[in-house]
């Protein structure tokens, strides 16, 4: 009887799954459910993801690219860290790129990637992404998935509402979490209220190359500034940033920064300032910050430090600034596509607040104020209120919007995403995730076009859904499909670092305009040389610079002799190729930095100092041909003051050198 049992039931089984994993009848009817979950993810071998999906990296320092659907991982832009792979911030083209007033900073927290617009809309150029720790802001150049810009943000610390976009692409902004004596000075943190600032600093952004340049800040009071986003449509030309701490605690702030009722959004109108500030407003005040920028024609970054910055005080600029009042500690920022409402969504808040943009126009109008803060006007939370949805979850972070008149809320108490209706503000449906979720994205959420189809959350906890790793649980993204009615889990996938933020867009917006030649004779650095036959070998004093080239599958020169221990020996090495997929590596034993990745024509430079007489190796890296073995070379290291010539050998042939 156990033996028909089982075998009765083993069918169940096999009928169930075969009945789910069928054909699905008339997929367009039946949405999110049809099919099976890994048929949706599924992406045959040779074919391409629909979208791109930056996610930050959060105490990595980076920004991942992953492909959705599948959720494969395609590759770590170095943005804020060291990267040994890629050689950034070790080789001396990128050393400029992690310049800062405090010196070479090594790492920084990324938290928030926002992508180019125009007109409302994703446009596929850039990528911005900001540093929380040493306030910063980065600029990724989507032809070549490379970081080209970073500028550091003076009078702020932990840049966390940060770096979201205007419309246009006008502006990025930088808005500080943790607000600090402005300008900076020795005095007692008990001193805090009413003696801190918080910067809010709007970034430039040139329409043509993306140069970016501060415009201005905006000192606000000594609160904390935590999520952003930019109005659209109808509230173009405002921005939104969610505060909390309007207490002005500076202990214990899980308990003293919880005392008010509610926090504010601080709502900004940047066209009144920027016009303020095109006829002459602001005061020119004395700072020190770095603007660091890479040329793709040199190969080499510069860092150049900026000495001023034009502050803007909110009450010289009557009528551009007010506080919505938000149900306390509000963490995410969130604009619905029309630009109507934006959600705050109260970390402590038993409710969902939608404040109502036209209110807000209105109240504003009828000077309907409930008092001020610091002179800057409060409006009344009934006047401005668009709608509530009654009790949505536990711990509302973050909320996207599909374009179909759905918002989807992360709860990070309750692990769970919560769809609702604009508008009626009821509940749709609700899935969990797995655990605590943070933030979530959907493609182009953050625009006036959504490209609906999936939702991505970030969890923060995943105890127990992998196999163990010690300590170190790997945090984890879980994929949605939100094509129905109800939302379907089909996917999910370990993360690097910490994904605090996501930003998605179409592949097709993207991977069109990906850069594929790289031509040598565009190349215009200092210490190109664009043939083997330019190669050579030159001494200064106790430096040695080495002018190397390297194609498949040699280097020239291979062999090096006349080096001494005490030396300075420069590697300037060109990459020959000229194909996107060609690059090369090169490591030198007994160097004490990284090996260089060298792209397809360009040229990049390592330092080796030697220690030891002898004769040792380098080699290629990364695997390039059938013949990737053989890519290699000797340096001769003799003792110091020996008078053994330098020399090197050129297809075979030993050179003097010059």
């Amino acid at each position: 009887m156990k033996t028909i049992f089982k075998s009765l039931l083993a069918l169940t089984i096999v009928s169930t799954i075969l009945s789910s994993c069928g054909n699905g009848g008339d997929k367009g009817k039946q949405g999110a459910l049809s099919g099976s979950a890994a048929e949706k993810v599924y992406v045959a071998p040779g074919e391409h993801d629909e979208f791109y999906a930056f996610v930050s990296g959060g105490f990595s320092g980076q920004l991942a690219v992953y492909g959705l659907p599948s959720g494969r991982l395609f590759k770590v832009i170095p943005v804020f860290s060291v990267d040994a792979e890629k050689a950034y911030g070790f080789n001396e083209e990128t050393k400029p790129m992690l310049n800062t007033s405090h010196g070479f900073i090594p790492w920084d927290d990324s938290h928030h990637p926002d992508i180019s617009q125009t007109a409302g809309e994703l446009d596929g150029r850039w990528v911005f992404i900001n540093g929380n720790n040493t306030p910063r802001i980065a600029k990724i150049d989507l032809t070549t998935f490379e970081t080209t810009e970073i500028i550091e943000i003076p009078n702020s610390a932990g840049n966390h509402s940060s770096s979201f976009v205007t419309e246009n692409t006008e502006y990025v902004v930088a808005g500080t979490r943790f607000s600090v004596p402005y300008p900076q000075r020795d005095m007692p943190i008990k001193e805090y209220k009413g003696n801190f600032k918080g910067a809010l600093t709007f970034i430039s952004v040139d329409p043509k190359d993306g140069t970016m340049d501060i415009k201005f800040q905006i000192m606000m009071p000594g609160f904390n500034y935590d999520l952003s986003h930019p109005g659209r449509g109808k509230s173009h030309g405002w921005f939104f940033f969610t505060t909390y701490n309007t207490e002005e605690a500076n202990s214990l702030l899980e308990v003293n920064a919880s005392q008010n009722d509610k926090d504010f959004i601080a709502a900004i109108n940047w066209k009144k300032i920027e016009e303020y500030v095109n006829n002459g407003g602001g005061t020119k005040a004395p700072t020190n910050y770095a603007h660091n920028v890479y040329s793709d024609e040199t190969h080499s970054a510069t860092s150049t430090m900026k000495k001023e910055i034009l502050i803007v005080n909110p009450s010289d600029v009557p009528g551009a600034i007010y506080f919505l009042p938000t149900p306390k500690s509000p963490h995410g920022c969130d604009v619905d596509p029309t630009g109507e409402y934006i959600i705050g969504n109260g970390k402590l808040a038993a409710e969902l607040t939608a404040h109502s943009f036209t209110k807000m126009l209105a109240a504003i109008e009828g000077k309907k104020f409930d008092g001020e803060a610091y002179g800057i006007p409060i409006l009344k939370y009934e006047d401005i209120l668009g709608g509530v949805v009654k009790q949505p979850g536990l711990g509302p972070l973050h909320t996207e919007f599909d374009g179909k008149g759905y918002a989807y809320t992360t709860f990070f108490i309750s692990s769970e995403v919560v769809k609702w209706k604009l508008g009626t503000w009821e509940v749709i449906d609700r899935k969990p995730t797995y655990y605590s979720v943070g933030h979530l994205m959907i493609p182009g959420g953050n625009s006036r076009k959504p490209f609906g189809k999936y939702v991505l959350a970030m969890n923060k906890i995943t105890k127990d859904r992998y196999i163990p790793t010690g300590p170190e649980v790997t945090q984890s993204a879980q994929l949605y499909d939100i094509t129905g009615e109800k939302m379907e889990l089909l996917l999910d996938f370990p993360t690097i670092g910490e994904p605090h933020y996501a930003a998605g867009i179409p592949a097709e917006l993207i991977k069109e305009r990906s850069k594929k030649i790289y031509k040598l004779e565009e190349n215009k650095h200092k210490y190109v040389v664009k043939t083997e036959a330019e190669s050579k070998v030159v001494r200064t004093g106790n430096e040695v610079h080495i002018y190397m080239t390297m194609i498949r599958s040699h280097f020239s020169p291979d062999n090096i002799e006349g080096v001494q221990v005490g030396d300075k020996v420069y590697f300037h090495v060109t990459n020959l190729e000229q194909d996107y997929d060609v690059p090369h590596g090169i490591a030198m034993i007994g160097a004490q930095t990284s090996e260089l990745l060298i792209m397809p024509g360009q040229t990049e430079t390592f330092v080796w100092e030697p220690k030891q007489v002898g004769v040792w190796p380098f080699y290629c890296t990364d695997f390039c041909s059938a013949l990737h073995q053989e890519m290699q070379g000797y340096v001769r290291v003799s003792p110091k003051g020996s008078n053994v010539p330098v020399t090197y050998t050129l297809d075979g042939d030993a050179i003097g050198a010059e």
